[in-house]
């Protein structure tokens, strides 16, 4: 299978907005999935195979312009799954020779104080968040001995059209006129990206040599509070105004024991107590990238959510 395309390896939003921005370039993509889904479009092949099996990616990754790590395990088996993953991945880039790109985050920087840049020391110690920081070691380490070619990964913060704390703890309830509960403080800025920032971000890491050997962060709006995010969300999309509630400590920790999201999202809830703004000028400056205007990253997150706003009262979208 020596054809000339690029490989994706997960059809979830990334990956599926990724297949699709390059078949629209004229790319020919393959894109993997344990199901076998994915976008359809006349440029794409969609493949099933289990993403730990190192010999069908090193098969399918034969000839392949660039490998695309978009895969994102369950959060509660992060510690079991990402190991396998990224190893199968290593090992079909050893193999064929491609560069890997890795859709990242910002999990493996930990606890911060002032904004993240790409030099920022990764310094998680919870293993859910560590094992991301290992596995761009990992990656790093694996290049430097001369096993791979390049490696790139790309790290965004919480998306915005996705199924994402965004989605579930605003979007939703939000787009229906109800109150939204929040398990953190309202007013404390927070960096959004936009998946489509995320999916070009992905493809100039794998095409544009200069961005080889190092991580990038995605180009994405300024940062904005959970109070100022909600407050645009419904001017936008011509929802009711924000109906908003913090969730004090002790009943967050007890929802926990009754949701497996909000149980894993106390892992991260040190990301919404305090500024967590991600800094991705060096994207910016050396390929022009911009991040897709807000508006219409949050046009785009309603729709998913399922268009237009359950209430009939509706203000107009704001300018």
């Amino acid at each position: 299978m020596a054809t000339s395309a690029h490989l994706i390896v997960g059809a979830g939003l990334v990956g599926s907005t990724t297949a699709r921005q390059l078949a629209e370039r004229g790319e020919q993509v393959r894109i993997v999935s344990r199901s076998g889904r994915g976008p359809e479009h006349p440029r794409i092949e969609r493949f099933a195979a289990d993403a730990v099996d190192a010999d069908r990616l090193s098969e399918l990754a034969d000839g392949a312009t660039a490998i695309y790590n978009c895969l994102n395990p369950a959060y509660h088996r992060w510690l079991s799954d990402w190991p396998p993953m990224a190893d199968a991945l290593l090992t079909a880039a050893e193999r064929s020779g491609a560069p890997l790109v890795v859709t990242g985050c910002l999990y493996g920087y930990g606890e911060v104080t002032g904004a993240m840049t790409e030099q920022t020391p990764l310094g998680a110690t919870h293993p859910k968040l560590k094992v991301r920081a290992d596995m761009w070691r990992a990656a790093l380490a694996a290049q430097r001995a001369g096993r791979i070619r390049a490696v790139t990964e790309v790290r965004g913060s919480d998306y915005l059209q996705a199924q994402s704390i965004f989605s579930f703890l605003l979007g939703k309830p939000l787009l229906a006129g109800r109150r939204a509960f929040v398990p953190g403080p309202l007013d404390v800025p927070h960096t959004w990206t936009s998946i489509n920032d995320m999916a070009a971000m992905l493809i100039t890491a794998a095409t544009d040599q200069r961005a080889w050997n190092r991580a990038w962060h995605v180009p994405s709006a300024a940062p904005l509070t959970i109070r100022e995010l909600a407050t645009r969300f419904t001017e936008v999309v011509g929802a009711p105004a924000p109906k908003l509630t913090t969730i004090p400590g002790p009943v967050f920790r007890a929802a926990g024991l009754l949701s497996a999201m909000l149980r894993e999202f106390q892992t991260t809830a040190y990301q919404f107590d305090r500024p967590f703004v991600m800094d991705s000028t060096a994207a910016t400056e050396t390929f022009g990238l911009r991040h897709q205007p807000l508006d219409k990253s949050l046009r785009e997150t309603a729709a998913l959510l399922g268009g237009l706003p359950a209430a009939t009262t509706r203000r107009p979208a704001a300018v």
